[in-house]
């Protein structure tokens, strides 16, 4: 394949293929003639841009063997770039220093793109205020109809602000009302939506869909911008899309028509895999290597996007069913509109290892289904490898980096996971204790930081839910983790975790603990070390009769807030063996109790309270100057320097964040602790 290759050619390096489709066809055509014989069939793809018009599809027909797979690869030294967006040119600057041009697809077909890139970079759809947030005063539902859950299946919401925010929203004029929209923000969820009408009198907005969340609806305090009209179209690196078909961008300080290079996302899939696991059709035994795909686009429904956990009910750029042996490797996916790989409904034995993912509008990696899909229809032994997953939730917050619905036996090893803006890994699908297939997943030797920021609560670096007996989370080092008012945790057991094992993991800066857990079951947390929480160490919510889980053998170094907080006096559990250092040297607060006080109480009857002797801890340097302290509490050292990526110079590099990016979380975070944000 080449750029400058044409479909009708044969193939060969003198006369190449322009597509992926193409090439799939002629793949097709050469296994169906009579002379062919098994072989491995290797796609080489040579460098360039390759501009896609349709997604590739591969059915069953499409796949190799395991002795001959079928393997589409960059060439040697290239590094081609698939792209599903459209390069927008014709730009002029008006009088108000905007670029504009008129697109005739926009025009002429009512052609719509809810993102734009702009020399690589995701930019910023016209947004009211520009920084920062408006947040309710009141919020009045009025339920049309009921229907049979607890959500309400169609309701009315209205929503009131003060005087004083209010003021933005006024300025939208009635014409442009069909086209705006806002974006909310409500403990771990996220919902965008249309607004139907405002009431200047009112200091009102009125907006339907479905209706709230009872656990978790809109009220007052929570937070929300508008977006989508061009009277926002205020700030450099705004963007703004009119009914004429006109697009219109702000400039950024020394950019130029002339050398900028704008991208519209077309295609809302860039690759599909789609085998029949019911039927034993599968695909299999295909392989991409070395290959960058781009610019796929979400196109946001008139609906708009309900609070959706995770964001699971986006779909993927590219995504697999009823497949087995499918590997990505060495690749790059980025400037997505929704996630960037799915491994869906009824896939095994595949991998994505080696990948920078980045840029992303919601996650990096799925894994399984959000409804427990048994027998052929499961998904089970996918490994997610030295991949790079960065800079995500872009467009839906609620997105993680990996996450593994139902499905089991997965291994998530050696990732480097950075820049969400609420999970790093979540494992498991079901809330309490009902089935869950989410069994046997390793999470071992990651590196999960700069999580949270200060926009979603309730999250962690890696997070479980319901039963996941033989689930192992170890040797995975966590940092950087905050939430906007409660959660930020390094681990969370979330309802119902079930059978899972924590050890050996480093956890530090996290803005209410190391680990906690909601409630679950049997649960081992041994041989971690939780250092310098802001506000607790430990956290546990609810208690149960039956063992909730066992923490023993623990190092928690901190120097500010509480020991542990929550349902410590009822909960049932094993706590011994573990050792506690206040670098402060100020009091031990567990749970409001003395340390006497708590081990009256049944635990840490063997704990000790004494310094562990780290190198150099306030730096989270945490290898150890004296071994005398922690083999008193049968601490075993662990090597945390080989989590996260490995491989060559460049690789490891490109995993680091910028210092922009770790410059800006930290002013979020002491900005976010100053200001004591109630649940």
């Amino acid at each position: 394949m080449a750029p400058y290759g044409n479909d009708a050619n044969n193939g060969s390096k003198t006369q190449p293929l322009a597509t992926l489709t193409g090439a799939k066809n002629a793949i097709r055509l050469l296994k169906n003639s009579p002379s062919f014989k098994s072989q491995a069939i290797w796609v080489i793809v040579e460098d360039g841009v390759y501009v896609m018009k349709e997604p590739l599809l591969l059915l069953p027909e499409d796949s190799g063997t395991a002795e001959y797979p079928i393997v589409y690869k960059a060439a040697k030294g290239a590094h081609p770039i698939f792209s599903g967006g459209k390069k927008i040119s014709g730009f002029v600057e008006n009088e108000n220093g905007l670029w504009e041009a008129k697109i005739h697809e926009a025009a002429y077909y009512k052609w719509r793109f809810d993102q734009l890139y702009v020399n690589n970079k995701r930019a910023t759809l016209a947004r009211t205020p520009n920084s920062g947030f408006i947040k309710i005063d009141t919020v009045i539902q009025q339920i049309w109809k009921k229907g049979s859950s607890k959500v309400p299946e169609k309701a009315q919401q209205s929503i009131f602000f003060n005087k004083k925010d209010f003021k933005f929203i006024s300025e939208i004029k009635k014409e442009a009302l069909p086209k705006v929209r806002f974006k909310a923000f409500h403990k771990w969820d996220f919902t965008l939506r249309h607004i139907e009408a405002i009431n200047i009198d009112s200091l009102m907005v009125v907006t339907s869909g479905k209706g709230m969340k009872p656990w978790n609806p809109l009220k007052k305090g929570r937070r929300l911008f508008f977006e989508n009209y061009k009277a926002a179209l205020d700030t450099v690196g705004e963007w703004f899309l009119d009914d004429k078909g006109v697009l219109f961008y702000k400039p950024l300080e020394g950019q130029s028509i002339e050398t900028t290079e704008i991208i519209a996302p077309v295609l809302e899939n860039l690759v599909t895999i789609s085998g029949n696991a019911l039927k034993n059709e599968y695909v299999e035994n295909i392989e991409f290597k070395g290959l960058t795909f781009k610019h796929c686009h979400y196109r946001i429904p008139p609906t708009g996007f309900e609070p959706n956990q995770a964001a699971a009910k986006l779909s993927a750029a590219i995504k697999v069913e009823g497949a087995k042996n499918i590997k990505i490797a060495n690749g790059e996916i980025s400037q997505i509109g929704q996630h960037a790989v799915w491994f869906g409904k009824g896939c095994s034995n595949s991998s994505i290892e080696n990948t920078y993912i980045h840029d992303v509008g919601g996650g990096g990696v799925y894994l399984g289904d959000f409804k427990p899909l048994e027998g052929k229809q499961h998904t089970h032994h996918i490994t997610v490898k030295n991949n790079i997953i960065q800079s995500g939730g872009r467009e839906f917050p609620a997105a993680v980096g990996i996450w593994v619905g139902h499905s089991s036996d997965n291994t998530v090893l050696h990732n480097d996971i950075a820049n969400f803006y609420y999970t790093g890994i979540s494992v498991g699908w079901v809330w309490g204790y009902k089935p869950s297939l989410a069994k046997r997943n390793t999470i071992s030797y990651n590196h999960i930081h700069h999580i949270g920021w200060d926009l979603l609560s309730d999250m962690a670096g890696i997070y479980t839910l319901g039963a996941s007996e033989g689930t192992v989370v170890e040797h995975n080092v966590i940092h950087d983790v905050h939430a906007y008012s409660y959660g930020g945790w390094g681990m969370y057991a979330d309802e119902g975790s079930t059978g899972i094992t924590f050890k050996n993991n480093l956890v530090y800066n996290t803005k209410t603990g190391g680990f906690q857990q909601n409630y679950g079951k049997d649960n081992i947390v041994q041989n971690n070390i939780l250092a310098f929480a802001k506000k607790y160490q430990l956290q546990c919510t609810v208690p149960e009769a039956h063992k909730s889980f066992s923490f023993t053998n623990n190092i928690i170094i901190f120097n500010e807030g509480m020991v542990a907080k929550g349902a410590w006096d009822k909960v049932n559990a094993e706590i011994d063996s573990n050792l506690y250092w206040n670098t402060s040297k100020k009091e031990y607060n567990f749970n409001n109790h003395t340390f006497k006080q708590w081990q009256s109480r049944g635990f840490d009857k063997n704990s000790l309270i004494v310094n562990p002797y780290f190198k150099d801890a306030q730096n989270f340097n945490f290898k150890f100057k004296k071994t005398s302290t922690y083999k008193k509490i049968g601490f075993k050292p662990f090597d945390f320097s080989k989590a996260g990526v490995y491989g060559d110079k460049h690789w490891v590099e490109k995993a680091k964040l910028s210092q922009s990016i770790t410059e800006a979380f930290k002013l979020a975070v002491e900005k976010n602790m100053k200001m004591n944000i109630k649940r």
